[in-house]
């Protein structure tokens, strides 16, 4: 009787959806991160993780959540070499579980790609991104949100190679579809390469004033001084002309 109820209990584990014990942590973890409190963050989503496995088994969806917060976390840390296994393996559990094309692993595919640009791994990181775009384009349409994290990833990528009229493009794309200043910081830095500065001073300016409340110190005197770069050469060109 016991081995029949083992094995009754391992054929229903899994199914149906997660508990509403995980669906409030994985929910508390996500507001954590963009809240960027990080440290309790990753414990929140361990905690998600750990009842992930224990509910529904290690290669689930809920457990592919679980591991690609938890990923989140390390890496925004710099912790890439915890957060690449993480990654790595939601990634896999997605590709098992859903189709190849379903948005989940348009999401884990766009996540390692950032790791891998993080780690200046340009090469494994461009395919991922191309797949990652290919697949939320055709899941959610050329003008999704999805669509333009990922163009702005890829862009990012290009910029660091210097390829940044191909990184123009791809950040005119995602500027068009989602106006941010996260978006508007890297396209006003790369018209800066590109010795475009009027059009460097409009997105830097842009990006200045909607500046988030709790972002770090740090990058906004990055984009002060990139404006300031952009203005005084804008400035300096006026002075040649006249």
């Amino acid at each position: 009787e016991r081995r029949f109820v083992g094995a009754l209990y391992k054929a229903i584990k899994g199914q149906g959806p997660p508990s509403a014990e995980w669906k409030t942590l994985i929910q508390e973890a996500r507001t954590l991160f963009y809240q960027g409190k990080f440290d309790s963050g990753v414990v929140v989503a361990k905690k998600a993780l750990e009842i992930a496995e224990r509910e529904r088994g290690p290669r689930r969806p809920s457990m592919a959540a679980s591991l690609n917060r938890l990923a989140e976390f390390y890496r925004v840390q710099g912790q890439y070499a915890a957060a690449e296994p993480l990654y790595q393996r939601s990634l896999a559990i997605r590709e098992s579980a859903r189709n190849l094309d379903h948005p989940e692993v348009g999401q884990s595919l766009n996540n390692l790609a950032q790791l891998y640009v993080a780690q200046g791994q340009h090469a494994a990181a461009e395919p991922l991104f191309k797949r990652s775009l290919a697949i939320r384009e055709k899941a959610h349409g050329a003008g999704h949100p999805d669509v333009a994290t990922t163009l702005n990833g890829l862009a990012e990528l290009y910029s660091e190679q210097g390829k940044f009229a191909e990184a123009e493009a791809l950040y005119l794309q995602a500027w068009a579809i989602r106006p941010s200043w996260d978006i508007a910081t890297n396209l006003g830095a790369c018209e800066l390469d590109l010795g475009k500065h009027r059009e460097a001073a409009k997105y830097l300016s842009y990006a200045l004033r909607n500046f988030p409340a709790r972002g770090k110190a740090e990058e906004r005197k990055v984009i002060e001084g990139r404006l300031a770069l952009a203005k005084e050469r804008v400035i300096s060109l006026r002075v040649v002309v006249n």
